[in-house]
């Protein structure tokens, strides 16, 4: 279904282009496990932080609530980004 193309679409980025991944939960469940190579930024404090407007950002949360959040925010401020979702549900390696 749609969930293939978008999968098809993340990982040609992740192959061909400089992106980052944040994880916008809060510290605490961030420390309990987390997607290999995320960065933690707290939905609420993301608009603070300076990104790379040439870097793709893919974010992502617990439930997919916050990652919303942190999606319409950056989009807002003209960064390319991406919403993963849920978690649980995010097809990539975790630590």
């Amino acid at each position: 279904g749609c969930s293939n193309s978008k999968d098809n679409e993340i990982e040609k980025i992740m192959k061909e282009e400089d992106y980052i991944i944040v994880d916008v939960r809060t510290q605490a469940e961030y420390n309990q496990g987390h997607i290999k190579g995320a960065i933690n930024i707290p939905y609420d404090i993301i608009s603070k932080n300076d990104f790379d407007k040439d870097t793709v950002i893919f974010v992502y949360c617990q439930s997919g609530n916050r990652s919303e959040t942190a999606y319409h925010t950056l989009n807002s401020l003209g960064y390319r980004v991406y919403d993963l979702g849920a978690y649980a549900q995010i097809n990539l390696p975790k630590e």
